[in-house]
């Protein structure tokens, strides 16, 4: 199965992707796109980190998502990827946008043969005001078209309010 989870910021998704792999009774790898570049981040990744099971196997990819997926899915796992929104940040500041491309692609075509169960994490950006920047632009843009492209190859696509799920496609566990 895989589960796409959309939410805003402190919405409950990453929490719910938690009860979800739980629930799969599979052995769970856990993919962070986080990077602890200030203290405040480490602090969130810490809190992240601190409430996982000490069972579940942990796994970073930055920007090499793609790969790290074909590396850890198996079909007796869950890999539960929290979150897609900072890894497109990541991938969006490597070059001009020629790698990003590239990542984006690779992930897309790579998601319907990846054995087990997969769970996606991401914040939906794309339901404020038009930024007024280019890059903030770009950056809402590239969401929108990544969470398309993934709610397409997802079995089951959730969004996540107050710590209430609605089954956008598929239905809720």
């Amino acid at each position: 199965m895989k589960t796409l989870i959309l939410g805003g910021a402190r919405s409950g998704k990453s929490l719910l992707a938690e009860r979800l792999a739980m629930a799969s009774r599979l052995a769970v790898h856990y993919v962070a796109t986080a990077q602890a570049l200030d203290a405040e981040m480490a602090e969130r990744i810490a809190h992240h980190r601190a409430r996982r099971p000490a069972a579940w196997v942990d796994a970073e990819a930055p920007v090499h998502l793609a790969r790290t997926l074909r590396e850890h899915a198996a079909p007796d796992r869950c890999v539960l990827v929290d979150c897609l929104t900072l890894w497109l940040s990541n991938v969006l500041g490597v070059d001009d946008g020629v790698h990003f491309v590239h990542e984006r692609d690779a992930l897309v075509d790579t998601l319907p043969a990846l054995p087990g169960d997969i769970v996606f994490v991401s914040n939906e950006v794309g339901l404020g005001i038009v930024p007024m920047g280019a890059l903030t632009r770009r950056y809402v843009d590239e969401a929108g078209r990544l969470h398309q492209a993934l709610a397409a190859a997802c079995d089951r696509v959730i969004f996540v309010a107050a710590g209430l799920p609605l089954a956008l496609k598929g239905s809720l566990p």
